[in-house]
């Protein structure tokens, strides 16, 4: 099957007759794997010339689905602990302090982990809102 055949077939939408017969030269597949910093994909590359395109591309697109998730993942955890220090240090300030304003919670959710670590070292020598705003802003 040539390149027009195979648009034909894909214009036609008759994926299935693509599948298995178009081949992607084994050194191309590694350029592109180089290109796309998915060097993953070629450890366990059969040693034949020609590669079936279409489990190429289903490697590559695995490999990403796979970089997806693991960024997913760190984003998450990183995420889900900045929204625990928030939610301990409104606690610790509510405490310390009673009912807090609408403005100091907010300035909470906005704060980045920095200046909520910086908050956090200084919980003890805070004696009101504006001890508070100094900190985190």
């Amino acid at each position: 099957m040539n390149k027009q055949e195979a648009i034909q077939e894909m214009y036609k939408g008759n994926y299935e007759g693509l599948h298995r017969r178009i081949k992607m030269n084994r050194d191309n597949f590694i350029y592109a794997a180089i290109i796309t910093g998915s060097l993953d994909l070629i450890r366990d590359l059969p040693e034949e010339d020609e590669i079936d395109m279409c489990e190429g591309m289903e490697r590559m697109a695995e490999g990403f689905r796979s970089e997806g998730r693991e960024q997913g993942i760190l984003v998450g955890k990183s995420e889900g602990k900045l929204e625990e220090k928030r939610s301990t240090l409104k606690e610790q300030l509510e405490i310390k302090l009673g009912t807090i304003s609408n403005n100091l919670e907010l300035q909470l959710t906005n704060a980045t982990l920095e200046k909520l670590n910086i908050l956090t070292r200084n919980i003890f020598n805070i004696t009101n809102e504006e001890d508070v705003l100094k900190i985190i802003n």
